[in-house]
């Protein structure tokens, strides 16, 4: 990229020239990270259901490599056309979502995956970072043209989305959606007054997913009893933080990984902790705040109002994932069955993540003598 002069005025110098590179690094250290963490955790579990031994870390390398494929190319973009997929990407994935309704498979007493030729496609991994810039523009338009009902038109979509979550029932996802519209509304100009009305009303929705749906209960409750037979995923993996100690017991040498099934997915921190230590994790954690302030740090430089939204939306979405995670393996709080971002195995969740960070890098990029365009 060196030979790439700043008077060169192809797409690909001006890319180069004008996006964050040091978010891009980021990018590519948190794939390294999978491709290495696959390796680590997978084999016990692909050795259980008679696969070939690498058969997960095989499939994440790929999924890896299409999603930096798909974060580079989303990271062309101009503001305007980061706006423009996102809405192609939101209107699809709600079909889809609906689609799954209809004809998805009950797993786990969850209806939220598509088969499509074999391969296994949760649409509502990518409805999150759809509607965060779809939000985003209709909050912008609300505030900067008077009488434009953009207020409205997004609320009404995130309770579209939330509802089909909810059906499927995928609550964790619900509220991590939740948490994004609530923080673009805020950052929009929302009055105090419905800040405090919407803080209730989540914390009412809370506690009646805690009543209406059983598995949101059983999580609650086994967190506060982790010796009950539920909590059994939590305590070993805290069992593998002890083990792993500073600096771990060696690549290959973890036990956790062995009786945990979604060792390489939901509680793939745990092997890290175990195998490679403290020290490690807290690299991990650290890339993950790295990500966020970095972003955060650019983006609040630009007078674009749907720009700022936008990307604080799809960062708050990013951290907020990344800390469920964490939070679930360290038992801070209930167990929610979510990936640690480029991280934990699986197809759905690295493509959709590699298309928000696309989104994230396009948006933060510099624009000079643009203003913003969006």
């Amino acid at each position: 990229m060196s030979t790439l002069a700043r008077t060169d005025n192809s797409i690909l110098a001006r890319w180069w020239w004008t996006v964050d590179r040091w978010n891009l690094a980021a990018l590519l250290a948190l794939a390294v990270l999978g491709v290495v963490m696959a390796l680590a955790a997978s084999p016990p579990v692909a050795d259980k259901l008679g696969l070939d031994t690498y058969h997960f870390a095989g499939r994440q390398a790929v999924y890896l490599g299409l999603g930096l494929l798909i974060a580079v190319c989303v990271s062309l973009l101009s503001p305007r056309g980061v706006r423009r997929l996102a809405l192609v990407v939101l209107i699809g994935a709600i079909g889809l979502m609906i689609a799954v309704l209809a004809v998805g498979p009950e797993i786990k007493g969850a209806t939220r995956w598509l088969s499509l030729g074999g391969v296994s496609l949760q649409p509502s991994e990518f409805v999150k970072p759809a509607l965060a810039v779809s939000a985003a523009w209709f909050f912008a338009q609300a505030r900067l043209n008077d009488g434009y009902p953009g207020n409205i038109v997004a609320t009404g979509l995130f309770l579209a989305v939330a509802a089909l979550l909810l059906m499927q029932p995928d609550v964790g996802m619900t509220m991590v959606v939740a948490a994004v519209w609530g923080v673009q509304f805020f950052l929009a100009g929302l009055p105090l007054i419905l800040v405090v009305g919407i803080g209730l009303a989540f914390l009412g929705a809370a506690v009646g997913a805690y009543f209406t749906f059983s598995h949101v209960r059983i999580r609650v409750d086994r967190f506060f009893d982790p010796e009950a037979a539920e909590g059994y995923q939590v305590m070993r993996s805290l069992d593998a933080f002890k083990n792993g100690g500073l600096t771990g017991r060696g690549p290959g040498e973890g036990r956790v990984k062995e009786v945990l099934p979604d060792a390489h997915t939901d509680f793939i921190f745990a092997v890290a902790g175990e195998e490679f230590g403290m020290f490690v994790c807290v690299a991990i954690v650290a890339l993950f705040g790295f990500v966020v302030i970095r972003g955060m740090t650019r983006v609040y430089r630009d007078d674009n109002l749907f720009v700022l939204l936008a990307a604080a939306g799809l960062l708050v979405q990013f951290a907020v994932q990344a800390m469920v995670n964490l939070a679930s393996t360290l038992h801070l709080i209930p167990p929610k069955g979510m990936t640690l971002p480029f991280v934990s195995y699986g197809g759905s969740s690295t493509l959709a993540v590699a298309l928000g960070l696309g989104m994230i890098l396009a948006l933060t990029r510099d624009r000079p003598g643009e203003g913003g365009g969006q």
